[in-house]
């Protein structure tokens, strides 16, 4: 079974949407991390210790992992923690899914039926 453990937000100011979930809704920090070489960002990792909430800061919104949820701050994807996130793959195809990471790249990130970007990924590391 899946379980949804991941919801990443796409901000505009890095440290005031993250002062915000530490200090007003109680989440703490377990990782920064900067990604990508045509679509860089900072992601901060925050969890309650049964969700992890990231926070992500592209270095451009002409990125073309910016722009898959949308212009400005938003929800940018969600995330399934499974198994096995590469056997995944087919099924997200035959449910008419478009895939958007590139072959044998985890986490997999795809497009949902209703044009929600998604992703299936272990999720171990940042559920502290």
């Amino acid at each position: 079974m899946a379980d949804l453990v991941h919801i990443a937000i796409k901000v505009e100011d890095l440290e005031k949407a993250s002062a915000f979930y530490e200090q007003v809704l109680g989440f703490h920090h377990t990782g920064t991390s900067r990604k990508g070489e045509t679509n860089t960002h900072t992601s901060r990792h925050l969890s309650n210790g049964k969700f992890d909430l990231a926070l992500m800061k592209y270095d451009s919104e002409d990125a073309p992992e910016a722009r898959l949820a949308g212009d400005g701050p938003c929800i940018h994807h969600y995330g399934v923690k499974v198994d096995d996130p590469l056997a995944y793959e087919a099924k997200l195809r035959e449910a008419g899914c478009e895939i958007l990471s590139a072959p044998g790249e985890i986490p997999v990130k795809f497009r949902d039926p209703g044009g929600v970007v998604g992703e299936v990924a272990r999720f171990v590391k940042f559920l502290k």
